[in-house]
């Protein structure tokens, strides 16, 4: 039950909404005003403090940009082919000092035909040009959501375009893609940007599958980035090469740790020659919006997605919502377009977890904004009034 001290001594005095887009209908912002009118009819004087979130995942710019200040830049940088020069959006928050970056937009895999996707090929550079713009504009902390990936060349794209030069047994410099790895045995750092020096990097990361082996990025993941299995074998041969090289040089061992196997490999990457942390999408969102500090006091929390079932409870918003929430004993209400499980996510710790769908309505219709809004007020309102 929600605080029953705060709502019998005149109703709830702060209620935090953080939910997450509702994929395809509503922003998280809209979600948060909508909750908002609700609140503000059953709590007049309520201290709703609103804040847009997201999973690491397609969102996280705008998010991070409406709740900390900052707009949208863009540059130039080439797709995963290297044929083409695109236009690659990506956020610079107020600091002045952060920038928040979506691989996907730069390497994705929706930015290769279907017919020509072949990870020995596609490469992460234009991911590095978006970052080598960002440090040029004086950024020294990143952001970086890495799903959706059209790669498995361990990062070595992006890196070359920071001025890495990655060097086969003869000390020739070797071109781009996944299938330079297995002929990679010296990396030459004399040129890189300077600014890296100084520069530290904080990947979203949702998967726990190390660098190379059958759990590794290429026989998980390539697949469905256009390999078949000879490449999938090669791909794999090349992350064991390169992860040697790394260890060589007196570096860490990425076949250890959880994670280094992300984005084709960009995960070890980063680890290896950058200054990187590893974090679960969410987490480093709500890190970068001081959640914790932000929550502390209030009576409940609203959080949800579009749908929620148990895959909430691998890494998505609502769930990482609902952890920070419960450390402090704040009770969660979920909301979402569509729940299953819901027993399960109630054992879980969410307080509450209702469908906004309140008639029986095509997927279509239930997917309108205007209506979604409607429902979002009327679901809060019921919730929150059965408290007072």
């Amino acid at each position: 039950m929600f605080r029953r001290e705060n709502i019998l001594s005149g109703g709830m005095k702060k209620i935090v909404i953080a939910s997450d887009a509702f994929k395809g209908s509503v922003t998280s912002l809209e979600v948060a005003d909508s909750a908002e009118r609700a609140i503000l009819r059953v709590f007049p004087r309520c201290d709703v403090v609103k804040l847009s979130i997201a999973d690491g995942g397609e969102g996280t710019v705008d998010a991070l940009i409406h709740a900390l200040g900052g707009k949208r830049v863009a540059c130039r940088a080439h797709d995963p082919l290297m044929e083409n020069l695109i236009t690659v959006e990506y956020g610079l928050l107020a600091d002045g000092q952060t920038a928040v970056v979506e691989m996907a937009a730069a390497s994705g895999l929706p930015l290769v035909p279907v017919e020509r996707r072949d990870p020995t090929l596609t490469s992460t550079f234009g991911l590095g040009e978006v970052i080598g713009d960002a440090l040029e504009r004086g950024c020294r902390q990143f952001l970086m959501g890495i799903g959706g990936s059209a790669t498995n060349d361990a990062g070595t794209g992006m890196l070359q375009a920071l001025g890495f030069r990655f060097l086969d047994g003869e000390g020739r410099e070797l071109g781009r893609g996944g299938r330079i790895l297995g002929r990679v045995r010296t990396i030459d750092t004399s040129r890189t940007m300077p600014q890296l020096a100084t520069a530290r990097f904080t990947l979203a990361c949702d998967v726990d599958n190390p660098f190379s082996g059958k759990n590794g990025a290429a026989y998980v993941f390539a697949r469905q980035k256009g390999a078949d299995d000879t490449m999938i074998r090669a791909l794999d041969d090349g992350l064991r090469n390169f992860a040697a090289v790394i260890r060589e040089r007196g570096g860490m061992d990425l076949d250890t740790i959880p994670g280094s196997g992300a984005a084709g490999g960009l995960g070890g990457g980063c680890l290896a020659l950058l200054s990187t942390t590893l974090k679960p999408g969410i987490e480093m969102v709500l890190d970068a919006l001081d959640f914790d500090r932000r929550i502390a006091g209030a009576d409940l929390v609203i959080t949800g997605e579009g749908r929620m079932d148990r895959q909430t409870l691998m890494g998505k918003a609502p769930y990482g919502v609902l952890r920070h929430a419960s450390r402090q004993g704040i009770p969660v209400l979920a909301i979402a377009g569509a729940v299953e499980d819901e027993d399960l996510l109630n054992t879980r710790g969410f307080q509450r977890v209702r469908s906004i769908q309140h008639d029986a309505v095509t997927l279509a219709e239930a997917m309108e904004k205007e209506r979604t809004m409607r429902n979002i007020e009327k679901t809060v309102e019921r919730e929150v009034r059965r408290s007072d």
